[in-house]
């Protein structure tokens, strides 16, 4: 019986190794020294001093050129490749790019080229200049920059007696989730309307409503809420909006006509129908493309053209993670644009450039729900997930076109479910669980927890936070990263009878709440 036990022990370690190597992968990029197609060998360039490799390819091993399908010897001397290896070296998938050709300089052009793609600004958190350009307004989930600063204003630093006071409220919003983004005069959120599930736009003075458009999506409903949960994003005069079934659409933002249609999970290759509380992203915008994360067979990630809906690259992340119910935020690091997402499995960056996977960390996610967009702050990545499970640290460093992650530490102070998180700083601040905290992020130390007000969402505006109770209830908060100073707080009016999980947006000094069916505007000027 013993020699039994020790039997199956031994078993079932060769099995586990067996399984890690298969799932686990090395990451390895460069260029293309040159290619051996008759022994099936490829030597690869890196960057800086690293020596080259020379990589055996095996038959059968999938290998793409500019996102499709490819053969060894088509490709050629001086293309960017991504070689991914299984732990024991064996290559397991090579991705590469076709080289950019120098224009050739003894030509003369007639007229001058035409540049078919503008060059814009990075949005780095760093950038004040994306919180002046947008004036008070928040044109999309989390606020200008996706890291949950709202714009410029001035607001009141303290609430009495009753609390700000109410402007206007509006109903007929139908049911679901979604926050609400502010541009232009307008507001505009998402409803389940009758079984019709459909975008929705406000007049941001009086909270009338404009025009309302289908999305010509499916309805959602279950046990933990109806309707959709995307907050639109807004970019000059058009509205992106994603249902909860994948129907991704673009509306005219005055007239809400419909300029395009594309449903993301029938079109990548998804798996299923969709994720048990539906798809829950918010589509990034990021100069000419747009950012969605189907997490299917074919494409973890995509970009598309904001104009067309034409697919511009898709990338797929080694071990195909199914996509969370978080939404992609857009980074520079060391000159390399990425584009960062908490899928089902981990925290993920590709390059922003052409979709090549860089990095993926698997430390803070859970196996049942990661919802909350990851958060940055000088070079680090803090992400975190419900369920027991807590945050990691990860410091990104980029070399030549890549950059690679290290996890600096893992926590279980900050176990956010879906509240969202700010950072004001170098301080972290969110909700482990019931339990607002306060964390220097770049060493995970505790500064400050406090009880009083429980577990919610989170957003920051002229140094305060805003905390939204998912019981209903608001607290005015000092971005103090020393100790807890509250200075004030209400209930909110006509609660309805779910839990409060849209985010409160801080726009033009006004505060929106959306509770279902009803959105509510309050005074926050001085």
């Amino acid at each position: 019986m013993k020699s039994r036990s020790i039997f199956i022990a031994i078993t079932l370690v060769l099995f586990a190794l067996v399984f890690s190597q298969t799932l686990w992968a090395a990451v390895v990029s460069g260029t293309i020294e040159s290619v051996m197609a008759d022994k099936r060998k490829v030597v690869l360039k890196l960057s800086g001093d690293k020596p080259k490799q020379v990589f055996s390819i095996p038959d059968g091993v999938t290998i793409t050129l500019d996102g499709k399908a490819a053969k060894l010897d088509g490709l050629k001397e001086g293309q960017q490749m991504t070689v991914f290896t299984s732990n024991d070296g064996n290559v397991t998938k090579l991705t590469a790019r076709a080289a950019k050709v120098a224009p050739d300089p003894s030509s003369t052009p007639t007229e001058p080229p035409v540049s078919k793609t503008k060059k814009t600004k990075p949005s780095t958190k760093s950038d004040e200049s994306v919180l002046e350009s947008n004036g008070g307004d928040s044109p999309q989930f989390r606020g200008p920059r996706r890291d949950g600063h709202s714009g410029p204003g001035k607001i009141a630093g303290s609430w009495s007696g009753p609390g700000p006071k109410p402007l206007w409220s509006t109903e007929g919003l139908g049911e679901g989730y979604a926050s609400v983004s502010v541009a232009n005069g307008r507001i505009y959120t998402m409803g389940l309307i009758a079984n019709d599930e459909k975008v929705l736009a406000l007049d941001e003075k009086s909270g009338r409503p404009l025009w309302g458009t289908s999305t010509g999506g499916e309805a959602f409903k279950d046990g933990a809420g109806n309707g959709p949960r995307c907050t639109p994003t807004v970019d000059g005069d058009r509205v992106y909006a994603m249902g909860c079934f994948g129907d991704l659409v673009c509306l005219d933002a005055k007239s809400g006509q419909r300029r395009w249609h594309k449903n993301i999970l029938k079109g990548f290759g998804f798996r299923d129908k969709t994720t048990q509380w539906a798809i829950c992203e918010s589509p990034l915008v990021d100069g000419d493309k747009l950012i969605v994360t189907p997490g299917g067979n074919d494409a973890t990630m995509v970009a598309l053209n904001k104009t067309t809906g034409e697919v511009l690259w898709k990338s797929q992340v080694p071990g195909g993670p199914a996509p969370g119910y978080a939404s992609a935020i857009a980074i520079d690091v060391g000159g390399v644009r990425q584009y960062v997402n908490f899928t089902a499995r981990g925290v993920i960056g590709v390059r922003a450039e052409d979709g090549e996977f860089l990095w993926q960390n698997t430390s803070a996610a859970n196996g049942t729900a990661n919802c909350s967009a990851a958060v940055v702050h000088d070079n680090h990545i803090f992400y975190a997930s419900g369920y027991g499970t807590g945050g990691a640290c990860l410091r990104l460093e980029s070399n030549g076109n890549t950059t690679r992650a290290d996890e600096v530490y893992k926590t279980r102070e900050m176990q956010n479910h879906h509240g969202g998180m700010v950072v004001v700083d170098g301080f972290l601040y969110g909700c482990n669980e019931k339990i607002l905290t306060c964390l220097d992020m770049l060493t995970g130390k505790v500064m400050w927890q406090n009880r009083s007000v429980g577990k919610g969402s989170i957003t920051f505006a002229d140094g305060l936070l805003v905390l939204r109770s998912e019981d209903g209830p608001l607290a005015l908060v000092e971005a103090n990263s020393q100790r807890y100073v509250e200075k004030g707080r209400f209930d909110q009016p006509k609660r309805s009878n779910r839990p409060a999980w849209a985010y409160p947006v801080v726009a033009n000094g006004r505060l929106l709440l959306r509770d279902l069916d009803s959105l509510l505007c309050f005074d926050l000027r001085r």
